[in-house]
């Protein structure tokens, strides 16, 4: 059946706004009633129930009404319900892969959402969790990937965004550290041009965190270029990811930033609140065991990265 055809028929777009909510039901989930999810997408009663017989003539879905129990979904073929939902394509922002474990990650993500339903996955790859979700909230994504930390700082002002998956610890980084130009510097001192990039959720957060108490000179820098301020001498310290230090054996001194919050170690999967189709998908398709796994051979050197 041309699927995309059914979609300029009169009861198309109804068509597709109920794929999409079909997306999020489980089988053998009771459904709403009629009115209930005429109300709820703002469909004519007639228009629905047109449209609901459409979605199991062609195979999408079959239910089943079990009398004052109500109706429950029985039977669902995914790949049917996305063709006629329109969802063509997977989408992501994650950050630029300067280090071996943003390129592991970024490995395991396009392994782990390779997918029977044959939805073609791509990424876009920018730095600043702000600008990862800025995208996704203009519907730019479908997801971003940002740490555990970056999250729960925006959610504490903004609920529109929910975390989807969580990778555990150290899946984002090793840590973070202060890196200094002075070889001997061991702390942040009065007097510091310190390195900050505010659309950086967690360089921001943390460097205001470890200059607290401290009078410094603010000096705004483009996250990748950081460490080659603090390298010429532009800035002296800066708060940095240790992994871009280490795997490029860079000659600098720097220390742990000290935190018992491990957040920022963490990376996670954000959707917008409101696609809930998209947020049942990512958590249908992605296996967090293979994200690791491919991250872990990647960092070990036995597989090449690619994404």
């Amino acid at each position: 059946m041309d699927y995309q055809q059914l979609l300029l028929s009169k009861n198309g777009l109804a068509a597709l706004r109920l794929a999409r909510e079909f997306l999020k039901y489980q089988v053998g989930t009771k459904i709403p009633t009629v009115t209930d999810m005429s109300e709820k997408l703002d469909i004519g009663r007639g228009t629905l129930q047109s449209s609901l017989s459409l979605l199991q003539t062609t195979g999408a879905l079959k239910l089943e009404s079990r009398g004052h129990m109500g109706t429950y979904l029985v039977k669902k073929n995914t790949l049917i319900l996305l063709e006629i939902a329109n969802i063509t394509s997977i989408v992501g922002a994650m950050p630029l892969p300067y280090s071996k474990k943003y390129e592991g990650f970024a490995s395991g993500l396009i392994v782990a959402m390779e997918n029977h339903y044959n939805i073609p996955v791509s990424m876009a790859y920018m730095r600043g969790a702000r600008n990862r979700i800025s995208m996704l909230l203009t519907n730019r994504y479908d997801y971003a990937v940002v740490s555990k930390y970056a999250a729960d700082e925006f959610m504490k002002a903004n609920d529109s965004i929910v975390i989807v998956k969580s990778f555990g610890p150290h899946s984002y980084l090793s840590e973070h550290v202060v890196i200094f130009n002075n070889p001997k510097a061991k702390t942040i001192e009065d007097g510091m041009r310190v390195g900050i990039d505010v659309d950086s959720i967690d360089q921001k957060e943390l460097t205001e965190e470890v200059c607290r108490g401290k009078k410094v000179d603010f000096i705004p820098v483009d996250y990748s270029q950081i460490l080659s301020r603090v390298i010429e001498g532009d800035i002296d310290a800066a708060v940095w990811n240790k992994d871009e230090v280490t795997d490029k054996i860079v000659n600098i001194n720097y220390v742990s930033v000290k935190t018992e919050n491990v957040a920022d170690t963490e990376a996670v999967i954000v959707v917008r609140r409101d696609k809930e189709e998209i947020i049942s998908l990512l958590n249908e398709i992605i296996d967090i065991e293979t994200v690791m796994n491919i991250q872990k051979l990647v960092l070990e050197g036995k597989i090449t990265p690619s994404y």
